[in-house]
């Protein structure tokens, strides 16, 4: 055979040899018996432990913890970090949405039922674009919504107690001289 025969045929097994399939390979027996590894002297160190869930929270669910732990001014500071970081109208949506709730909260410092239910008026129902909101927004604007209808049905009812009140006060006058006619005859 000439020196380019044995060149090509040496080149074909090299290239049978590099294409065997792997699970060919762990089909064979294994010769060599692997060596326990061997354990390294370096000193033990405790890690920290990691709160990975406030890592990778963002500003509005940060905020929205921190309003649940009745951390109020933190919250309202983080929704404005929100607002102001993201920059989208969905955000600005969302945090103006936070922080209305928290000013129907009547445990807040920023308690203001006017405020809410103005800033409730003035942002609407659905987010800018009908981007999708976080949830955790989509249920403050609920909550807005049941306490802009509270307010609503408490300022009817309160309404309505004031014409009865009325109501009632001319029927006592009323009385009142049926019993001057009466036993004045």
């Amino acid at each position: 055979m000439s020196r380019l025969g044995i060149a090509i045929a040496l080149s074909l097994l090299l290239y049978a040899c590099a294409n065997v399939p792997d699970t060919a390979v762990e089909a064979a027996p294994r010769v060599a018996q692997e060596k326990p590894a061997r354990p390294l002297n370096m000193p033990v160190i405790a890690e920290a432990p990691c709160d990975c869930d406030k890592v990778s929270a963002s500003l509005l669910e940060r905020g929205v913890s921190a309003l649940l732990a009745g951390r109020h001014v933190e919250a309202i500071s983080l929704f404005q970090d929100y607002k102001k970081l993201r920059g989208t109208p969905t955000a600005t949506w969302e945090a103006d949405i936070a922080i209305a709730y928290d000013s129907m909260l009547s445990q807040s410092p920023f308690y203001d039922p006017a405020a809410a239910r103005a800033a409730f008026a003035r942002l609407g129902v659905a987010p800018p674009d009908g981007a999708p909101a976080h949830p955790s927004s989509l249920m403050m604007r609920d909550a807005l919504a049941t306490y802009a209808a509270l307010l609503d049905s408490i300022a009817e009812l309160e309404s309505d107690n004031a014409t009865l009140a009325e109501d009632l006060a001319k029927r006592e006058e009323a009385i009142k001289r049926l019993r001057e006619l009466t036993l004045g005859q």
